[in-house]
């Protein structure tokens, strides 16, 4: 008996519409909704701050307005996370939104993951809890399971394990939809979205549509989509997304630990990919647990350098600026000279470049009327052609985020049934202290000596970047077992860093999954203390995958 599992979110902010395309375009089962990120829920936290009954997305209670009734006639349940800081308060608004519709509905939410009492100066700590508080609702009959933080995964192991009947040791099982919930989590990433070899052929991405997930009591799945919307599914989607935001060969999680050196993915016809052989372990005797603060305020301005000289116009308004600067001393300054200059430029802004500047610090006068002043104050008496692409304003909070682990029994998980009665969702009974993954054997090398062409990685490889906190991760896979045995030999830690050089100084771990013909790149704090600390240009390194993939270096003229 198949379960169909579908995706109409990957966070705050997703299409509007694609709740309703979801739930009219094809067969389902269950619609899923991921609203949550690390930055998601610092800015849920600032709602909150301001209105102690908010903290959920909004956006989903208007898309809900419209969708209660298909959900309702064609029977699809739904599980989301947009209950965000208080799934509470969102289930009894999806209460008040079908008593106004006439609709007869149970919503039931889990709760237990706010440990911010716990965490004095955070503005939000959550623990990331699993999918059993989602089975327990689903399994009393709940029609919408609203919860707070749990894994992205959760939003599928939840509904299988209550269909299927899982035990919480079924660890392959669980394994198998942890990678299918992985796949789904972030949308049409998994449907020819953000996709490296988005340009090859005739293919279809401007509209992709958003994936399912056909799943079998075994734990094996189908992704696929519904008939006829945009975009692919195809194993190099597939991969693109098994790589997003994961480290190496084990996924660790709060229900099982799934390992991604097993997963085989298979094309299974146009737009199906298979996936099958995920190996699941008990999983690790902690839970994570996210916390958000405020870190101070932040405040930048861009200098437009223009035509010549344009090394010392960087150099004067850098030591003007430092010099007027010098009273308020913001704790943290930063430069950047972005050279989209280019000799006898046809047109003024590409005879420009840029000079960011960014301040930080604790006070917001540090970084307000003292940034702002300085850079009006130069109009008039800086390098020829000063101007700015915008004034500084007054400074805005930043935050920053990190990871803590308690222990499962230290977090109360709680199915709130929809008439009320609350069970308890005890902890994982078996939990594992991992050891290090064996390296896997890699490929044989291709035999030296053949002609090479010098050319960007991007040619041969795929690549999909993301962040985990202050780190980041490339995974870069092949398409063709040739292109494999040539990346996994010299694609090495060193040549990363050489490629790029921003990583040179950081601890950079590669990881080989030999199955996906891919190699997983940890980079340590390449995002300082977050994304919502703005740490970079990228801050979330969403492009540095893209990066890597389009610097240059000698590959085989076989694999071109």
């Amino acid at each position: 008996m198949t379960l169909r599992i579908g995706n109409a979110s990957g966070f705050y902010g997703d299409r509007f519409d694609a709740l309703r395309e979801m739930l009219t375009g094809g067969e389902l089962d269950v619609l899923t909704g991921d609203y949550l990120a690390e930055l998601t829920m610092l800015i849920l936290g600032r709602d909150r701050m301001k209105d102690p009954g908010a903290g959920y997305a909004r956006t989903f209670l208007r898309q809900l307005e419209e969708c209660l009734g298909p959900a309702h006639e064609r029977g699809v349940r739904i599980v989301t996370n947009a209950g965000g800081l208080n799934p509470a308060g969102l289930a009894d608004r999806v209460r008040e939104l079908a008593g106004r519709l006439g609709i007869p509905l149970r919503v039931a939410h889990v709760e237990g993951d706010d440990l911010t009492a716990a965490h004095p100066g955070s503005l939000a700590a959550h623990a990331y809890l699993g999918g059993f508080g989602i089975a327990a609702c689903l399994s009393e009959g709940a029609d919408v399971v609203i919860t707070g933080r749990v894994t992205d995964a959760a939003l599928v192991t939840g509904p299988a394990a209550a269909h299927f009947g899982w035990a919480r040791d079924d660890y392959d099982r669980l394994a198998g939809a942890v990678v299918a919930g992985h796949v789904l989590e972030c949308g049409t990433q998994a449907t020819g979205g953000n996709y490296a070899f988005f340009n090859d052929g005739h293919r279809d991405v401007r509209r992709p549509g958003f994936p399912l997930a056909e799943l079998h009591e075994d734990g094996t799945a189908v992704i696929t989509k519904h008939p006829g919307t945009g975009g692919f599914v195809d194993v190099g989607t597939v991969t693109a997304q098994l790589l997003y935001e994961t480290a190496g060969a084990r996924y660790a999680g709060p229900d099982v630990t799934a390992r991604l050196d097993t997963v085989r993915l298979t094309q299974d016809g146009p737009d199906r990919v298979r996936i099958e052989g995920v190996r699941g372990e008990a999983p690790l005797p902690t839970l994570k647990v996210g916390l958000n603060r405020l870190g101070g305020f932040r405040n930048e301005v861009t200098f437009v350098l223009t035509g010549l000289d344009i090394e010392a116009k960087a150099a004067l308004v850098r030591e003007q600026m430092t010099d007027a600067l010098a009273k308020s001393l913001p704790a943290d300054v930063r430069w950047d000279l972005v050279r989209t200059d280019r000799p006898d430029a046809p047109t003024e802004e590409t005879a420009s470049a840029l000079l960011r500047l960014v301040v930080r610090d604790p006070d917001q006068a540090a970084v307000g009327r003292a940034l702002s002043g300085a850079a009006i104050e130069l109009a008039l008496a800086s390098y020829p052609g000063f101007h700015v692409v915008a004034p500084p304003g007054k400074g805005a909070p930043f935050g920053v985020f990190e990871d803590v682990y308690v222990p499962h029994g230290e977090v109360d998980h709680v199915a709130v049934l929809h008439d009320g009665r609350r069970v308890a969702v005890p902890p994982a009974h078996d939990t594992l202290v991992l050891d290090d993954v064996p390296q896997p054997s890699l490929p044989q090398p291709l035999p030296p000596g053949g002609p090479t062409r010098r050319a960007p990685l991007g040619l041969v490889a795929g690549a999909r970047s993301g962040d985990k906190g202050g780190n980041a991760n490339v995974g870069v896979w092949a398409r063709t077992d040739d292109a494999w045995r040539w990346l996994a030999h010299t694609l090495t830690v060193d040549r990363l860093r050489e490629l790029l050089p921003e990583t040179a100084g950081l601890n950079v771990v590669r990881h080989a999954l030999p199955d996906l013909r891919a190699l997983n790149f940890v980079v340590e704090g390449i995002l300082g203390e977050g994304v919502a600390a703005q740490h970079r240009f990228d801050p979330q390194a969403k492009a540095l995958g893209e990066w890597l993939r389009s610097r240059h270096l000698d590959i085989p003229e076989a694999l071109l």
